[in-house]
């Protein structure tokens, strides 16, 4: 008698290429689980090191995937359950030890409240269609990305570390941080995505001197510079706003009532 066994393969013989990206998401989730367990032993700066290396390699997993040309839905499932230990649960629980336990029930209803809000959000992200007749949206995400998400939230814990003024009171702070944070992941505001950028060949010298420049800063000033990085990043917000209103407004009116449609 013949058993029929299915298999399960995370990566197929047909298609061995989708082990780099996954590997990588992998390593991602134990840089997130690593941030935590760095917390608990009240070594803040390394927590917030290794949510920045996820955060880079959730930026190389998909580019590397296209790339080699190693898409799959697995890859895509397993990105998105990254993210959510990674920049939902990761930072959450490292700000609720470093301050927001001083506040009791409050600040653990917090870290819940913006773990919920990245599930969320990483949910619609992966229902959502663009298109074919706007396909510029690519370069939008609705809502602000879970990776800008973490780095948003952990901007006090990242001033604390930098130096630059004692901060008394961390916990208020840190709650009115995580709260914002919270709406601006599952609100519908237009933000770069940084998908698309197309930079001219004369201006390829000038990028990579900028990438130097930017990864000394970090190498010597590290929390400073992800502290005004944050910071920048804030400010750019309201910049896709008003870019995105300015491009919809182009299109013609039949496409936002197929969009309507849609939705």
């Amino acid at each position: 008698m013949i058993e029929n066994k299915k298999e399960f393969k995370l990566i197929t013989k047909k298609n061995p290429k989708m082990l780099l990206p996954n590997a990588l998401t992998i390593f991602g989730v134990c840089l997130g689980l690593s941030s935590i367990k760095f917390a608990i032993d009240l070594n803040y700066s390394m927590a917030v090191i290794a949510i920045g290396f996820a955060a880079i390699l959730d930026t190389l997993d998909g580019r590397v995937a296209r790339l080699i040309k190693g898409t799959s839905n697995i890859g895509k499932e397993l990105d998105s359950l990254t993210d959510v230990i990674s920049f939902g649960v990761a930072p959450g629980f490292v700000m609720y030890f470093w301050t927001l336990n001083e506040i009791g029930k409050l600040g653990w209803m917090l870290v819940l409240i913006y773990s919920v809000c990245c599930a969320l959000r990483l949910a619609r992200f992966n229902l959502t269609t663009i298109n074919e007749n706007q396909s510029w949206k690519i370069n939008f995400f609705e809502g602000v990305p879970s990776p800008a998400a973490a780095g948003l939230v952990l901007l006090p814990l990242i001033f604390s570390l930098s130096g630059l003024i004692e901060i008394k009171n961390y916990s208020t702070v840190s709650s009115i941080t995580i709260l914002l944070t919270s709406v601006l992941m599952v609100s519908k505001i237009p933000t770069y995505s940084f998908k698309r950028i197309i930079i001219p060949r004369n201006l390829t010298i000038f990028l990579l001197l900028g990438i130097g420049i930017y990864v000394s800063l970090l190498i010597f000033y590290t929390f400073e510079t992800l502290f005004f990085s944050g910071l920048a990043y804030l400010i750019v917000i309201p910049i896709s706003y008003f870019h995105f209103r300015s491009k919809n407004k182009m299109i013609p009116a039949e496409h936002h009532e197929e969009d309507e449609d849609i939705l």
